[in-house]
């Protein structure tokens, strides 16, 4: 749990789920598995078994811990704040049971004054999960998926067919081109190159391609960083200017 955040899309962190496995080519670098193993050797309870030495790399083992603790955690930040669910961790892999995901959904509707952003990557199950539970939808609840490449743009189709107040994408690490990407249903895009010691180039003409995909599918769009070894010399401004666009008011306020 943070209380703030230095993801320039969100203000505060909640991590009820430790632990994950590794899904696409978007996961090889995950900041979030080299800090579990930071945190596993700081003897952090949580964080037990999380991941194991692999090469001269940490790497997931697929042990997945469920923080009861944590549970209230959103109830004593009582200044409202955009708060990033499980920014170390997939809420909705197949480890994390449904009992649990009901649990985090009923902090979220009573926390009503907090905006909640879950992002995963695996957005078949989270579709499955919230229609055959009758989850309801949240306007306080954003929903999103992560897209590395044109590879698994496809993960838009399950987004899309998920209830949500407002559905996002993230294209981040972004290691690879997104030619075409239908937005229809999604009301805003983060993009990000990847950043930390092993990090994989991204082409600037990805992130203007996708800039252009949203600006003709009426998507707020925000650029979070170019990434590389060094985030913070690499910036995130893109041809000279920032973006820190999110869905309007009207959107976050209204379900579809």
């Amino acid at each position: 749990m943070s209380e703030g955040s230095r993801i320039e899309w969100t203000e505060a962190t909640w991590n009820p789920v430790a632990g994950c496995t590794i899904v696409s080519p978007g996961c090889t670098n995950c900041y979030a598995m080299r800090m579990a193993a930071r945190l596993q050797l700081m003897n952090q309870s949580k964080y037990t078994d999380t991941t194991r030495k692999s090469g001269d790399r940490y790497v997931w083992t697929g042990k997945v811990n469920l923080d009861e603790s944590s549970l209230s955690a959103p109830f004593r930040w009582r200044k409202p704040r955009k708060i990033f669910v499980n920014s170390m961790s997939d809420l909705f892999q197949e480890k994390v049971s449904i009992d649990f995901i009901a649990k985090i959904w009923q902090v979220m509707e009573q926390a009503d004054w907090h905006t909640f952003q879950i992002l995963t990557k695996r957005p078949e199950r989270m579709s499955e999960i919230l229609i055959a539970g009758s989850f309801k939808v949240l306007p306080n609840v954003w929903l999103g998926t992560s897209i590395e490449n044109g590879d698994h743009i496809g993960r838009l189709d399950a987004l899309r067919n998920t209830p949500a107040a407002v559905r996002f994408v993230s294209f981040e690490p972004l290691i690879g081109p997104i030619s075409d990407a239908n937005l229809s249903g999604v009301h805003w895009a983060i993009v990000g190159g990847e950043s930390g010691p092993r990090a994989r180039a991204v082409d600037k003409s990805w992130v203007r391609r996708i800039r252009q995909l949203c600006r003709e599918q009426d998507v707020a769009f925000f650029f979070k960083q170019w990434g590389g070894a060094n985030k913070k010399r690499t910036g995130r401004r893109l041809d000279g200017r920032l973006y820190n666009e999110y869905p309007a008011p009207s959107v976050a306020c209204a379900s579809g």
